[in-house]
């Protein structure tokens, strides 16, 4: 399912950090879906748009799935916006990744 918001993203609650702090990467937190179940995301991208919103790219390795969320953890319920979001995240990714390539003799 890369590169696609899962059907979590808008149907579930996040249970992000109570400190209500900014995430950060390699932080992890739970996402309660409405059928009960809790699967757990790391974050593994940092954004910003240029209206200055932070936005972090969250994977689950366990459901082989990504969503989007604010910077303290709120999962974006604009399922438009929230996949704008990360398709523009992979096309950067796939940008440093090619640079990367490049450099190596």
């Amino acid at each position: 399912m890369e590169g696609a918001i899962s059907s979590t993203n808008g149907n579930g609650e996040a249970h992000a950090p109570a400190d209500g702090e900014a995430l950060e990467l390699r932080e992890t937190f739970v996402v309660e879906t409405t059928d009960g179940r809790e699967i757990e995301f790391e974050v593994v991208g940092i954004v910003e748009d240029e209206d200055k919103t932070t936005y972090a790219i969250c994977y689950s390795e366990g459901e082989d799935e990504f969503v989007v969320s604010d910077a303290t953890g709120n999962l974006l319920s604009n399922e438009a916006l929230a996949q704008e979001i990360l398709d523009d995240f992979f096309a950067l990714a796939e940008e440093a990744d090619g640079d990367e390539t490049e450099e190596k003799p």
